[in-house]
C-alpha cells in the first residue's frame, strides 16, 4: 500500500511531534541501464537508505542545537539504523525511523502531525478523523492519551496519523484501520496505566502538588522538569519500537492486501453490487459493536448475523474443503436425484420457496445448497447450512436440519416450502463404495404440499435442463450458460421493477410489458414468479439509483 504509519506527540514545551514513521519501499522496476554499468538498485537503495538516515540524524542534530528536543520529542537515538522488514512475497521493504527518508514526506508527515494534534480533532479529543487534500496527501488519524503521573492532568496527548494520496482507498479501509489501530491504542494504554499505577502508589502526586508552592519563578522549572518523559518510559517496555515496527509494517501489508483493483468490463453486476453492500454493512456493523461499552456477547451476535452473507463470500472454494460425499455440480444432484425430482426441486428454488434439506451429513447438505445457489442472484439468498431447529421461511430459503427436527405442521401443508429427506444405507460402507456414489450411499425423498405442474415453466428452468441434459457440454460450458441466463432474467426483472415500481403503470401496461419480454406464453405465471421473487434481490444501489433518476426528472420540467 503506498500509505505511511506515523506515531504523534504533542509536547508541552514544543508543539507537535513525529515520534515514530513507517514506510513501504517497493522494488524498483529492472530496466536496461541497470546492465550498462549503472548502479544497481540495491545499492540505489542502500543510499537512499543512508540519506534517510542522514536526514534524521541533521534533523535531530539541528533541532537539539537549537533546544527544541527533549526525551519526549525522541524515540530512537539519532545513531539508531532504524529497524526494517523485508516482504518476501513482494520484495516490499518497511522501514522505520523517527522521520521519513524522503525530504517531501517529512514535510507531509510534519503538516499531518501538527493538524492531527490541533485543529483537525474529534469531540473529547480521542477519536478517529479524516482530513487532507490532493496536494499534501489525505490522512487519517486517531488520537489518544497515556497516562503520566507527572504530566499535567496526568495524560499526555498522543495519535497514529496514515498518510495516502488516495482518498477512496483510504476512505473504504477506515472499519479495518479503526478496527487494528484500535488494538495498538489499547495495547499502549493499557501498559502504561500499570505503570502510571505503581508509580502512584509509591508517591501520589496530587498530594504532592497540592502541597507544594506555586510561584511564577518554579512554574517553568516544573514544566521542563515533567516534559522529559519519553513513551518507552511511561510504558516501561523496552522493545516499544521494535514492536511498533511490527505494528504498522503488518498494518501498512494487510490493508494493501485486503482491498485489489479489479478491471471489470462493462458495468458491475447485481451480485457484485449486493456483495459489496453486504461486506460493507458487516464491517460497519463489526467497528460499531467493537466500538460500543459493554459488548460481552458482541461477537456472537456478529457472527449470527452476518454467517449468512458470509456464505456466499466464500462459496467458491467450500466444495474442495468439504469432507466426505458431497454433490460437485447441477448435472451431478440432476443424476442422482432423477430428472423428474430434480425439476421439482429447482422449480421450487427459482420461485422463492423454502427448500428444506434433512439429513445427518451436514457437509452434503452444505454442497447441495452450495450447488442450488447458483440458480440465484446473490439478494435473493438466505441460507442457514445446518441447524438443530426449524427456521421460519422469512429468515432462510435455504435451510439444512438434523434427522430428529420435526417440520411444524403449517409448514409441511404450505405449498410454498419443499422437504427433502436424505436417509443412508445401511447396508453400504462409504470406503468400499467410494465418496463419489452417493445415490448407493443415501436415498432421496422430496415431498412438498405443491399442487401446481412444474412440467411448464419457468422459461429460465426449460432452458437449463436442455443444457444439462446436452452431454456434449461439460460441466464449465453448463456454468457460463446459467451465468448468461441469470443475467438476461436479471435484466429483465430490471425492466419490470422500473415499470411497475418505479413509474406505477397499471396492470395492462405490465402485460404488454412482460409479453416485450418473453415472459409470456405456456409457463407465463411461473415466469412472473421468477420476475417478481428475483425483484427482491435487485441492490440497493440499482433502486436508490432509480428513485434519484426518477425524482429529478420530476423536478426538472417546474424548473
Amino acid at each position: 500500500m503506498n500509505a505511511l504509519v506515523a506515531l504523534c506527540h504533542f509536547c508541552e514545551l514544543h508543539g507537535p511531534r513525529t515520534l515514530f514513521c513507517t514506510e513501504a519501499l517497493h522494488p524498483p522496476s529492472p530496466s536496461p541501464s541497470s546492465q550498462t554499468g549503472a548502479p544497481v538498485p540495491g545499492d540505489r537503495d542502500r543510499d537512499g537508505d543512508r540519506e534517510g538516515e542522514g536526514l534524521t540524524m541533521r534533523a535531530n542534530s539541528s533541532a537539539t542545537q537549537r533546544g527544541e528536543m527533549c526525551d519526549g520529542c525522541r524515540s530512537l537515538p539519532a545513531s539508531h539504523p532504524g529497524f526494517v522488514s523485508i516482504d518476501d512475497e513482494t520484495g516490499i521493504r518497511f522501514l522505520s525511523h523517527q522521520h521519513p527518508r524522503q525530504p517531501q514526506l517529512f514535510s507531509v508527515v510534519r503538516q499531518a502531525c501538527v493538524r492531527s494534534l490541533s485543529c483537525e480533532v474529534c469531540p473529547g479529543r480521542e477519536g478517529p478523523i479524516f482530513f487532507g487534500d490532493e496536494q499534501h496527501g489525505f490522512v487519517f488519524s486517531h488520537t489518544f492519551f497515556i497516562k503520566d503521573s507527572l504530566a499535567r492532568g496526568f495524560q499526555r496527548w498522543y495519535s497514529i496519523v496514515m498518510v495516502a494520496m488516495d482518498r477512496i482507498y483510504l476512505i473504504n479501509s477506515w472499519p479495518f484501520l479503526l478496527r487494528h489501530l484500535r488494538l495498538t491504542i489499547q495495547s499502549l494504554q493499557s501498559t502504561a496505566l500499570k505503570v502510571f499505577d505503581s508509580e502512584q502508589g509509591v508517591c501520589p502526586q496530587r498530594a504532592v502538588r497540592m502541597n507544594s508552592v506555586f510561584s511564577p519563578a518554579v512554574f517553568p522549572h516544573q514544566r521542563s522538569g515533567n516534559a522529559a518523559r519519553s513513551l518507552t518510559s511511561l510504558t516501561q517496555h523496552p522493545n516499544l519500537w521494535a514492536s511498533l515496527h511490527s505494528s504498522f509494517s503488518w498494518l501498512l501489508k494487510a490493508c494493501g492486501s485486503r482491498l485489489t483493483e479489479k478491471l471489470l468490463e462493462g458495468a458491475p453486476t447485481e451480485d457484485t453490487l449486493v456483495l459489496i453492500e453486504r461486506q460493507t454493512e458487516q464491517e460497519e456493523e463489526m467497528s460499531c459493536w467493537e466500538g460500543a461499552e459493554g459488548g460481552g456477547p458482541t461477537p456472537q451476535r456478529i457472527q449470527s448475523e452476518s454467517e449468512l452473507d458470509h456464505d456466499f463470500l466464500c462459496d467458491d472454494g467450500k466444495l474442495d474443503e468439504i469432507p466426505g460425499p458431497k454433490f460437485w455440480s447441477l448435472r451431478h444432484l440432476r443424476q442422482v436425484l432423477g430428472a423428474a425430482e430434480f425439476r421439482q426441486l429447482v422449480w421450487h428454488v427459482l420461485m422463492g420457496n423454502q427448500v428444506i434439506w434433512r439429513g445427518a451429513d451436514p457437509g452434503l447438505i452444505q454442497s447441495a445448497f452450495i450447488v442450488l445457489k447458483s440458480l440465484l442472484p446473490v439478494g435473493c439468498v438466505r441460507s442457514v447450512p445446518y441447524s438443530a431447529q426449524y427456521e421460519e421461511a422469512y429468515k432462510c430459503n435455504f435451510l439444512g436440519l438434523s434427522p430428529d427436527v420435526p417440520i411444524p405442521a403449517h409448514v409441511s401443508s404450505s405449498e410454498f416450502s419443499v422437504l427433502v429427506d436424505v436417509s443412508s444405507e445401511k447396508s453400504c460402507q462409504t470406503s468400499a463404495l467410494g465418496e463419489d456414489d452417493i445415490s448407493s450411499l443415501y436415498q432421496f425423498s422430496i415431498s412438498s404440499a405443491n399442487t401446481t405442474p412444474t412440467d411448464r415453466g419457468p422459461t429460465l428452468l426449460n432452458k437449463l435442463e436442455v443444457a444439462l441434459s446436452n452431454e456434449n457440454l461439460s460441466v464449465d460450458v453448463v456454468s457460463h450458460c446459467l451465468l448468461c441466463l441469470k443475467e438476461e432474467w436479471m435484466n429483465k426483472v430490471k425492466v419490470l421493477f422500473k415499470f411497475s415500481k418505479v413509474d406505477g403503470r397499471g396492470r395492462e401496461d405490465t402485460q404488454k410489458v412482460l409479453a416485450l419480454l418473453g415472459a409470456t406464453g405456456p409457463g407465463e405465471e411461473d415466469n412472473v414468479r421468477l420476475l417478481k421473487f428475483w425483484m427482491t434481490g435487485l441492490s440497493k444501489t440499482y433502486k436508490s439509483h432509480l428513485m434519484t433518476a426518477v425524482r429529478g426528472g420530476e423536478r426538472s420540467p417546474s424548473q
